[in-house]
C-alpha cells in the first residue's frame, strides 16, 4: 500500500530579522513551495529530492516528514519531493516553506490533522536539527504557514500577533546565494538595542517603518549595500529591507511607485532577478 499527499507553503519577506534579539516579524508572499510525499511500509528511510538542485541538502525535508511520522507513531518510509517558486538561499524563507509544505504533505498522505502552531513548531525543530537556521526561524515559519504579517518571540516560540495586509511586493533576488547558517551572529548582536525599536514599531503595526529600520541596521551589520534601499526611498517607497540574512531585498509597493521602483532597480544593472508578487494572507494548504 502506498500513501500519497501534496501541499504547499509560502515564501516570505522580512520585517524584522530575529538574529539580534530573538524577536522577529515577517510577511507571507505569493510565491509557493510545493511538496509531494509518497509513503509505504517497504522501508523506514525517507529520501528527499529538491527539483532543480540535484546535489542540494535534503535533510530538512526528510526530517520534516520523519518527525510527523514519529509524532503519530507510524513506521513508514518513502520519498519527499519539493519544487519551488521561491529562490533558494536568498533570504525569502525557502527553508521554512519547504519544511511547512513537507509536513502538510505528510499529514495529507496519512490522513491526519495537526494543530497549526504545533505543525509550525515541528518544522522549526526540523530546521534547527538540520542546521539551516540560527534562531529557529519561527517568525519565518509562521509567515510561511499563516500568511499575512506575523510578529513572534522566537526564544519562547510564541506567535505574538498576526494581521493581514494588502500590498504588492517587489523583490530583487541577486544571483548569489547566502546561507543563514553562515551568518556572523556576533555583529548582529551589536545592533540589538535599535532592532528593539523596530520591534516596538511592529507591535504598533507600523510594519513599513520597522522593515526599513531593520534593513539599514542589518545591511551594515552583515556587510550588504544600502543603495537599493535608498533608491526605493527616492521613489516614495516606505517599507524596504534586506530580507533575512540576504542577499535579497524586498519592498512593499503600491500602484503609484511599483513601476518607478522596478525601473530604478533595473537601472542598477545588478546581476539578479526582479520578482513582482503580493502579500498572501491565505497561507499554506494541502492540495
Amino acid at each position: 500500500m502506498t500513501l500519497e499527499g501534496s501541499a504547499y507553503a509560502l515564501g516570505a519577506g522580512t520585517v524584522i530579522n530575529a538574529i539580534a534579539t530573538w524577536k522577529g516579524a515577517a510577511f507571507g508572499i505569493d510565491l509557493k513551495t510545493f511538496a509531494d510525499v509518497e509513503l509505504s511500509r517497504d522501508g523506514a528511510e525517507v529520501h528527499g529530492i529538491i527539483e532543480g538542485m540535484p546535489d542540494g541538502d535534503t535533510s530538512l525535508i526528510e526530517r520534516s516528514v520523519s518527525y510527523v511520522l514519529e509524532h503519530f507513531d507510524i513506521e513508514m518510509g518513502g520519498t519527499v519531493r519539493t519544487r519551488s517558486e521561491v529562490p533558494l538561499a536568498s533570504g525569502l524563507k525557502s527553508s521554512s516553506a519547504a519544511a511547512n509544505a513537507s509536513i502538510l504533505a505528510t499529514l495529507d498522505a496519512i490522513g491526519e490533522e495537526m494543530e497549526p502552531l504545533e505543525a509550525v513548531r515541528l518544522g522549526v525543530r526540523a530546521a534547527k536539527d538540520a542546521g539551516v537556521t540560527i534562531t529557529g526561524a519561527f517568525d519565518d515559519a509562521c509567515a510561511s504557514y499563516f500568511g499575512g504579517f506575523v510578529v513572534t518571540d522566537n526564544r519562547e516560540v510564541e506567535l505574538v500577533k498576526r494581521t493581514e495586509g494588502d500590498s504588492d511586493v517587489l523583490i530583487f533576488a541577486p544571483d548569489e546565494r547566502s546561507f543563514s547558517s553562515k551568518t556572523d551572529v556576533s555583529r548582529s548582536k551589536l545592533i540589538a538595542p535599535w532592532v528593539d525599536l523596530a520591534y516596538d514599531l511592529c507591535i504598533q503595526e507600523e510594519y513599513e517603518k520597522a522593515m526599513t529600520l531593520n534593513g539599514f541596521l542589518y545591511c551594515n551589520a552583515l556587510g550588504f549595500d544600502t543603495e537599493l534601499m535608498m533608491r526605493a526611498l527616492e521613489v516614495g517607497v516606505q517599507g524596504v529591507t534586506l530580507s533575512g540574512t540576504g542577499p535579497s531585498y524586498v519592498a512593499l509597493v503600491n500602484k503609484k511607485n511599483a513601476a518607478d521602483l522596478k525601473k530604478i532597480w533595473d537601472d542598477c544593472k545588478l546581476s539578479g532577478t526582479l520578482i513582482s508578487t503580493k502579500v498572501n494572507n491565505i497561507g499554506a494548504g494541502k492540495i
